[in-house]
Protein backbone atom coordinates (compact mmCIF):
# COMPACT_ATOMS: atom_id res chain seq x y z
CA UNK A 1 0.00 0.00 0.00
CA UNK A 2 1.51 3.37 -1.05
CA UNK A 3 0.60 6.15 2.05
CA UNK A 4 1.03 9.61 0.21
CA UNK A 5 2.39 11.82 2.68
CA UNK A 6 2.09 15.73 3.37
CA UNK A 7 4.48 17.74 2.84
CA UNK A 8 4.88 19.83 5.63
CA UNK A 9 8.09 21.66 6.76
CA UNK A 10 9.67 20.68 9.74
CA UNK A 11 9.24 24.22 11.47
CA UNK A 12 5.70 23.94 10.73
CA UNK A 13 4.87 20.19 12.31
CA UNK A 14 4.67 21.69 15.93
CA UNK A 15 2.12 24.38 15.32
CA UNK A 16 0.01 22.16 12.99
CA UNK A 17 0.06 19.68 15.10
CA UNK A 18 -1.44 22.06 17.87
CA UNK A 19 -3.84 23.41 15.63
CA UNK A 20 -5.13 19.68 15.65
CA UNK A 21 -5.01 19.68 18.88
CA UNK A 22 -7.57 22.79 19.66
CA UNK A 23 -9.51 21.11 16.51
CA UNK A 24 -10.29 17.99 18.06
CA UNK A 25 -11.02 19.49 21.38
CA UNK A 26 -14.05 20.81 19.62
CA UNK A 27 -15.94 23.25 21.92
CA UNK A 28 -14.43 21.73 24.71
CA UNK A 29 -13.15 25.14 26.89
CA UNK A 30 -9.78 24.32 28.29
CA UNK A 31 -9.31 27.06 32.02
CA UNK A 32 -6.58 29.80 30.31
CA UNK A 33 -4.73 29.62 33.15
CA UNK A 34 -3.67 25.76 32.45
CA UNK A 35 -4.30 25.21 28.57
CA UNK A 36 -0.99 25.32 27.29
CA UNK A 37 0.20 23.00 29.76
CA UNK A 38 -2.64 20.56 29.08
CA UNK A 39 -2.07 21.04 25.24
CA UNK A 40 1.68 20.64 25.24
CA UNK A 41 1.03 17.00 27.18
CA UNK A 42 -1.69 16.24 24.49
CA UNK A 43 1.11 17.29 21.89
CA UNK A 44 3.41 15.18 23.73
CA UNK A 45 1.06 11.93 24.21
CA UNK A 46 -1.71 12.35 21.54
CA UNK A 47 -3.91 11.29 24.78
CA UNK A 48 -6.63 13.33 25.18
CA UNK A 49 -7.32 11.92 28.27
CA UNK A 50 -4.90 14.35 30.37
CA UNK A 51 -7.90 16.64 29.55
CA UNK A 52 -9.34 15.28 32.71
CA UNK A 53 -6.90 13.69 34.80
CA UNK A 54 -3.93 16.74 35.17
CA UNK A 55 -5.43 18.27 38.22
CA UNK A 56 -4.13 22.05 39.32
CA UNK A 57 -3.67 23.42 42.87
CA UNK A 58 -4.86 27.12 42.51
CA UNK A 59 -2.68 29.69 40.54
CA UNK A 60 -0.10 26.51 39.75
CA UNK A 61 0.95 27.53 36.40
CA UNK A 62 1.69 31.17 37.43
CA UNK A 63 3.68 30.14 40.58
CA UNK A 64 5.31 27.68 38.48
CA UNK A 65 6.16 30.39 35.90
CA UNK A 66 7.25 32.43 38.76
CA UNK A 67 9.46 30.19 40.34
CA UNK A 68 11.42 29.42 37.01
CA UNK A 69 11.55 33.32 36.01
CA UNK A 70 13.24 33.55 39.46
CA UNK A 71 16.09 31.38 38.79
CA UNK A 72 14.38 28.14 40.12
CA UNK A 73 15.92 25.28 39.29
CA UNK A 74 14.47 21.90 37.70
CA UNK A 75 15.22 18.16 39.52
CA UNK A 76 13.82 15.34 38.28
CA UNK A 77 13.63 11.89 39.39
CA UNK A 78 14.85 10.06 35.90
CA UNK A 79 17.45 10.94 33.60
CA UNK A 80 14.81 10.52 30.54
CA UNK A 81 12.71 13.65 31.80
CA UNK A 82 16.15 15.65 32.76
CA UNK A 83 17.03 15.36 29.02
CA UNK A 84 13.81 16.32 27.76
CA UNK A 85 13.70 19.48 29.56
CA UNK A 86 14.47 22.49 27.66
CA UNK A 87 18.25 23.36 28.76
CA UNK A 88 18.66 26.90 26.76
CA UNK A 89 15.22 28.18 28.02
CA UNK A 90 16.11 27.20 31.57
CA UNK A 91 19.27 29.01 31.32
CA UNK A 92 17.81 31.61 29.76
CA UNK A 93 16.01 32.27 33.63
CA UNK A 94 19.45 31.94 34.91
CA UNK A 95 17.83 27.90 36.32
CA UNK A 96 19.52 24.95 35.92
CA UNK A 97 18.19 20.67 35.89
CA UNK A 98 19.15 18.24 38.37
CA UNK A 99 19.14 14.16 37.95
CA UNK A 100 20.90 12.70 40.95
CA UNK A 101 19.64 8.90 39.88
CA UNK A 102 23.25 7.90 38.48
CA UNK A 103 25.15 9.75 41.39
CA UNK A 104 27.29 7.41 43.58
CA UNK A 105 26.49 8.92 46.98
CA UNK A 106 22.55 8.46 46.08
CA UNK A 107 23.07 4.65 44.94
CA UNK A 108 25.48 3.46 47.90
CA UNK A 109 22.67 5.26 50.37
CA UNK A 110 19.78 3.23 48.40
CA UNK A 111 21.82 0.29 48.63
CA UNK A 112 22.63 0.69 52.64
CA UNK A 113 19.42 1.46 54.09
CA UNK A 114 17.02 -0.49 51.69
CA UNK A 115 15.60 2.54 49.92
CA UNK A 116 15.07 3.15 46.05
CA UNK A 117 17.04 5.67 44.62
CA UNK A 118 14.42 7.72 43.98
CA UNK A 119 13.64 8.04 47.70
CA UNK A 120 16.97 8.81 47.87
CA UNK A 121 17.36 11.50 45.85
CA UNK A 122 14.56 14.11 46.81
CA UNK A 123 16.91 13.78 50.24
CA UNK A 124 19.63 15.54 47.97
CA UNK A 125 16.90 18.41 46.82
CA UNK A 126 16.12 18.48 50.06
CA UNK A 127 20.40 19.69 50.91
CA UNK A 128 20.74 21.46 47.80
CA UNK A 129 19.54 24.73 49.59
CA UNK A 130 17.96 26.36 46.06
CA UNK A 131 14.50 26.50 45.13
CA UNK A 132 13.57 24.09 43.36
CA UNK A 133 10.36 22.95 40.87
CA UNK A 134 9.98 18.97 41.54
CA UNK A 135 9.11 16.83 38.74
CA UNK A 136 8.77 13.45 39.04
CA UNK A 137 7.63 11.24 36.07
CA UNK A 138 8.50 7.76 36.89
CA UNK A 139 8.66 6.91 40.76
CA UNK A 140 6.21 7.19 43.19
CA UNK A 141 8.28 6.60 46.10
CA UNK A 142 9.67 10.17 44.88
CA UNK A 143 6.95 11.56 45.42
CA UNK A 144 6.24 9.91 49.25
CA UNK A 145 9.30 10.72 50.30
CA UNK A 146 8.76 14.59 48.83
CA UNK A 147 5.97 14.40 50.89
CA UNK A 148 7.50 12.81 54.10
CA UNK A 149 10.54 15.96 53.99
CA UNK A 150 7.61 18.55 53.43
CA UNK A 151 5.91 17.48 56.58
CA UNK A 152 9.70 17.39 58.28
CA UNK A 153 9.75 21.05 56.98
CA UNK A 154 13.05 19.99 55.40
CA UNK A 155 11.76 21.20 51.77
CA UNK A 156 9.02 23.50 50.31
CA UNK A 157 9.43 23.31 46.30
CA UNK A 158 7.84 25.91 44.90
CA UNK A 159 5.71 23.68 42.20
CA UNK A 160 5.48 19.46 42.36
CA UNK A 161 5.07 18.42 39.00
CA UNK A 162 3.57 14.67 40.21
CA UNK A 163 2.98 12.44 37.20
CA UNK A 164 4.34 8.95 37.79
CA UNK A 165 2.93 5.96 35.77
CA UNK A 166 2.08 2.62 36.74
CA UNK A 167 0.60 -0.03 39.37
CA UNK A 168 2.39 -0.32 42.32
CA UNK A 169 1.73 2.87 44.42
CA UNK A 170 1.48 5.54 41.96
CA UNK A 171 -2.06 6.29 42.65
CA UNK A 172 -1.70 6.74 46.27
CA UNK A 173 1.23 8.64 45.79
CA UNK A 174 -0.39 10.98 43.81
CA UNK A 175 -3.55 11.43 46.44
CA UNK A 176 -0.58 12.14 49.13
CA UNK A 177 0.34 15.24 46.89
CA UNK A 178 -3.52 16.31 45.95
CA UNK A 179 -3.95 16.37 49.48
CA UNK A 180 -1.43 18.29 51.06
CA UNK A 181 -1.35 22.60 50.96
CA UNK A 182 2.31 22.92 51.62
CA UNK A 183 3.38 23.31 48.15
CA UNK A 184 1.43 24.10 44.44
CA UNK A 185 0.92 20.82 42.42
CA UNK A 186 0.23 20.10 38.74
CA UNK A 187 -0.88 15.98 38.79
CA UNK A 188 -1.92 13.34 36.76
CA UNK A 189 -4.34 11.98 38.40
CA UNK A 190 -4.97 8.13 37.84
CA UNK A 191 -2.40 5.77 36.55
CA UNK A 192 -1.38 7.63 33.19
CA UNK A 193 2.27 9.98 33.43
CA UNK A 194 5.84 9.14 32.43
CA UNK A 195 8.96 11.16 32.21
CA UNK A 196 8.16 12.20 28.76
CA UNK A 197 4.68 14.31 30.74
CA UNK A 198 6.54 15.69 33.27
CA UNK A 199 9.20 16.98 30.91
CA UNK A 200 6.37 18.42 28.92
CA UNK A 201 5.13 20.04 31.93
CA UNK A 202 8.28 21.72 32.37
CA UNK A 203 8.79 22.80 28.99
CA UNK A 204 5.62 24.17 28.76
CA UNK A 205 6.15 26.37 31.97
CA UNK A 206 9.90 27.25 30.51
CA UNK A 207 8.40 28.30 27.26
CA UNK A 208 5.49 30.72 29.14
CA UNK A 209 8.21 32.03 31.06
CA UNK A 210 10.57 32.97 28.28
CA UNK A 211 7.58 34.12 26.00
CA UNK A 212 7.96 31.06 23.60
CA UNK A 213 4.34 31.12 21.88
CA UNK A 214 3.94 27.43 22.16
Amino acid sequence: MKIQLENVKPADIEKRSFAIITQELGARQLPAENESVIKRVIHTTADFDYVDALRFSPDAVAKGIRALQEGACIVTDTQMAYSGVSKPALAKLGGQAFCFMADEDVAQSARERGVTRAACCMEKAAALGKDCIIAVGNAPTALVRLYELMEEGKIAPRLIIGVPVGFVNVVESKELILAQDKAPYIVARGRKGGSNVAAAICNALLYQATGRSL
